[in-house]
């Protein structure tokens, strides 16, 4: 997927010896938490919105270089790359780098969740399902494997978190039998966290639990 269509080139970039007023007034006429400094046409690093009440307006950009925060995607970075950094440094926008480390314009996150959303993980038909396991004891190769031996198909996967060597993995499937599939994950030792809400697993149990209800209260 590219996603280099999506870089924005009409926001401005600031040089260190410009006046520091123009800074603040830009992010104060905007909702973006960083802007790009560079010093003869180089990229420098960023400056977070969240640094404003520390600024005096009468003083040079360069007078806050320590300030400066270094992160960016170079121009060939994919989109899972750019949403990655975003994550990382809570930002909603990010530079945009060249070969010869020049600003070429910037990443909008509204743009980027955007093309995510526009993935076939979420346009396609299919079901939502979240397993977990010990992170050394998974592999997407099985998880593909335990999906397709029961005449389902993986449209997508990501690891969605991982805590205390404990993978949690969030799969969209297309399947005529999501019940098959949870069942087949649960003997592979895969703990079910989030399925379809008439998981047949679920519902013995909660018939059992009725049972044995009705049975004590003979």
């Amino acid at each position: 997927m590219q996603i280099q269509s999506h870089i924005i080139t009409n926001i401005p970039v600031f040089k260190l010896d410009e006046p520091l007023e123009k800074l603040v007034q830009f992010f104060m006429e905007n909702t973006f938490s960083h802007i790009a400094i560079v010093e003869e046409d180089r990229f420098l690093g960023v400056l977070s919105k969240n640094d404003l009440e520390n600024f005096e307006v009468d003083k040079k950009i360069g007078d806050y270089r320590h300030n400066l925060e270094v992160f960016f995607v170079k121009q060939d970075a994919s989109w899972l790359d750019v949403l990655e950094i975003f994550t990382r440094n809570e930002a909603n926008l990010l530079p945009v780098l060249g070969n010869e480390e020049e600003v070429l314009g910037y990443y909008d996150i509204t743009d980027v969740v955007s093309v995510f959303i526009n993935t076939p993980f979420f346009t396609e038909p299919g079901g939502i399902l979240v397993v977990a396991k010990g992170a050394k004891d998974y592999s997407f190769s099985e998880i593909a494997q335990i999906v397709e031996s029961n005449n389902g198909k993986l449209i997508g996967g990501f690891i969605s978190e991982m805590r205390n060597d404990v993978v949690q993995i969030t799969l969209k499937i297309s399947s005529t039998n999501l019940n098959e599939v949870m069942q087949t994950f649960r003997r592979y030792n895969y703990n079910i966290l989030f399925g379809n809400i008439d998981d047949q697993f679920i519902e013995d149990l909660k018939q059992r639990s009725d049972y044995l209800d009705k049975y004590l209260n003979v």
